[in-house]
């Protein structure tokens, strides 16, 4: 039966129905087919109880958020099996065990309300970090209930502030204040599913007496409010997503009858930080502003007052270049850190401010690797945290201080797989239209050139994410020790190379993204380094896209295709959970000249009875309430009564990350890899 974009003609509709016992039904016996198919044999079970015991280890690294005297950290392992979130001082966390004293314990409170929680994490009050809003949700999804937690006597307050079930954004004004953006009932959410609303909410009034502060378009994306304490300086914030890349961004000034809040006036796609009393701007777009053009990809610094008042006087902290783009932004309490990425390695650099202007230095950091550098404490200190991990290094936490020549190491991953003989590479493809495509390769070296090699290819390719060089032990455990070859591609619709490399894949331009990844296997079958038959790929959410495409595209380039959590239905995505906060990336399938471009690519509407497609695992989750489950099931019953060989696995509980604790994900990669290894040899 033919399925379009406005008729309603989709036989397999009733899939939808997150929780509907017809469709629950279809899934579980589709589940029950790919253990039987994956899970009855003596390799499951070996990868599953190797990944569990990596996922449960002791020697994980606890990373850490510094919060008044306290370091915290949320913890899974095999005693914990939902997570604790602990604390303990800077001191006691150098030690190779650390006291930790536990906060709040996830496991006993769903054992104690029979609830499946699953953490969402804990919005503190700052600066005093006696408070917390502490989120979870069920089986893992967006959506959480919100309940206030003394953090000092450890328990609920009681007659505190709660929300129930929502995609809520929430943030302290003071001990006894509230910005709450919710489900307040009808109309009170935009198209997308977040909330339209924000209200200033006083303790010990119900949530209904909320005075309303501010309200977004139904058909804009969200109202976020957020409150920033940054050296000294608090500004009170809301944020109007337009689109998903484009707001308008307000400050709050005064109180009571004489508050309002300023429309902070800047390009609406840039992003907006602070440096206590500046305001940091990063573009993404050029901008032509007081007879000065500053580029995509910048970022600008200026005084956050005069700013206000119309002086657009303004420093260049970061210039891109063609392949050279800012990757984050951080700081210590005197200083700005940089992170830069040139050809997708890390260059990590120290600006400071003084009478004469902005300065910068160099910091020592391995080249080929990721490195990532945060302010321990940036109120009080000049200390930073320093990650750094790599495709065969382990990850590193390091404790250092600026202008001090050496950090402290803290805590070192284990090698928790065997990478003697692993070489890391870097090559390039040439995509349809002649843009050079980087990737990376990890391979044995005595791999030999000759076709045969089992490869896995790892794409993406959206919303600007970039893909960086980082320690995966479960993809070392379950494919390189096995003698597997691993390639991650970086390319088009991430943020690898700045804006423009996202903004090149964006709507009518999406194929650029697909031809990318096309080009970068033709080039691991022109090298010889595999070939069609040893040739696999996997890629989740946006990255379920894109494997999609490639099943409905190239199907002869591969041999066993991973999609996970996917957006696979185009016609319909706008129209299903967050989907429509993405149409700045796809475009709106219900106007018919972008309906047109969407549809050559849209992987449910170009499956085919009587074509050869490689064989595909299909994994999604029920709880996922950010890229509908629907899109996968109703794919995979696509197929199946087209005649296609699949396998389709759908974790009941987990959320967008497909797994909602660590014997769920254990299963989940164990599934993955079994499936990857029996095609791909």
């Amino acid at each position: 039966m033919n399925v379009d974009s406005g008729t309603g003609a989709d036989p397999y509709l009733w899939l939808e129905d997150v929780l509907g016992e017809r469709a629950l039904d279809w899934a579980r016996a589709e589940n029950a087919i790919t253990k039987a198919a994956l899970a009855e044999g003596a390799e499951f079970a070996a990868l599953r109880e190797r990944f569990l015991a990596i996922l449960d280890s002791k020697e994980k690294i606890p990373h850490i958020a510094k919060r008044g005297p306290f370091v915290y950290n949320f913890w899974r392992d095999d005693r914990h099996v939902k997570g604790v979130w602990r604390r303990t001082s800077i001191e006691d966390y150098k030690r190779p065990a650390p006291d930790w004293e536990i906060v709040f314990d996830v496991d006993r409170v769903a054992a104690d309300e029979k609830e499946n929680w699953v953490w969402a994490g804990p919005i503190v009050r700052q600066p005093d970090y006696d408070l917390a809003l502490i989120k979870l949700s069920r089986g893992g999804g967006d959506a959480a209930v919100v309940r206030e937690f003394d953090v000092r006597a450890k328990r609920f307050v009681e007659g505190g502030f709660e929300l129930p079930e929502a995609k809520s954004y929430v943030a302290w004004r003071d001990r006894d204040t509230l910005y709450v953006g919710t489900d307040f009932g009808a109309g009170s959410l935009t198209k997308s599913g977040y909330p339209r609303i924000v209200k200033e909410w006083k303790r010990g009034t119900p949530l209904a007496a909320a005075t309303t502060v501010f309200e977004a378009r139904a058909d804009d994306v969200w109202a976020m409010p957020f409150v920033v304490h940054d050296r000294g300086f608090k500004y009170e914030c809301i944020v109007r997503g337009i689109t998903f890349f484009s707001s308008d961004f307000y400050l709050r000034r005064g109180d009571g009858a004489d508050a309002r809040w300023i429309e902070v006036d800047r390009p609406r796609d840039a992003s907006v930080h602070t440096f206590a009393d500046q305001i940091l701007l990063e573009l993404r777009s050029d901008w032509t502003v007081a007879g000065k053009t500053y580029r995509a990809g910048a970022l600008l610094a200026a005084d956050l007052e005069a700013y206000l008042a119309g002086a657009r006087d303004m420093a260049v902290l970061f210039e891109p270049g063609p392949r050279k783009s800012l990757a984050e932004l951080d700081g210590t309490r005197t200083a700005l850190i940089v992170n830069e990425l040139e050809n997708v390695r890390n260059r990590l650099y120290v600006l400071r401010r003084g009478g004469g202007g902005w300065t910068r230095e160099a910091m020592d950091v391995s080249e080929f690797g990721s490195a990532s550098a945060s302010g321990l404490d940036p109120d009080h200190s000049d200390e930073y945290l320093l990650n750094f991990s790599g495709y065969t290094e382990p990850t590193t936490l390091s404790l250092g201080a600026l202008g001090a020549d050496r950090r402290e190491v803290l805590k070192r991953l284990p090698t928790f797989f065997d990478a003697a003989g692993l070489a890391v590479e870097q090559h390039e493809a040439v995509s349809r239209d002649g843009t050079r495509v980087p990737y990376f390769q990890v391979a044995r070296a005595a791999a030999k050139p000759d076709g045969t090699n089992p490869t896995l290819l790892y794409g993406y390719g959206g919303f600007e994410i970039s893909l960086r060089p980082n320690y995966a032990p479960l993809v070392g455990a379950g494919w390189l020790e096995q003698g597997g070859i691993y390639v991650v591609a970086n390319i088009r619709g991430g943020g690898e190379f700045g804006p423009g490399w996202h903004q090149a894949a964006l709507r009518e331009n999406r194929q650029r993204a697909y031809d990318d990844f096309i080009a970068v296997a033709e080039d691991l079958i022109r090298r010889r380094v595999t070939s069609p038959r040893h040739l696999g790929i996997e890629g989740g959410s946006n990255g379920g896209l894109l494997m999609g495409v490639m099943l409905t595209q190239r199907p002869d380039l591969f041999n066993a295709i991973v999609c996970s959590v996917p957006l696979l239905d185009m016609a319909r995505y706008h129209k299903l959970l967050a989907g429509a906060s993405w149409m700045e990336e796809y475009g709106d399938p219900e106007q018919a000249g972008q309906w047109a471009y969407i549809a050559k690519y849209s992987p449910y509407h170009n499956v085919h009875a009587g074509r050869r497609y490689p064989r595909v695992l299909f994994l999604t989750s029920t709880r996922d309430d950010r890229v509908h489950p629907g899109h996968a099931r109703k794919m995979a019953a696509k197929m199946k009564e087209q005649g296609h060989d699949l396998l389709y696995y759908e974790n009941i509980e987990g959320g967008h990350g497909g797994a909602a604790d660590n014997p769920q994900l254990a299963t989940m990669e164990a599934l993955t890899y079994t499936f990857l290894r029996r095609q791909l040899r």
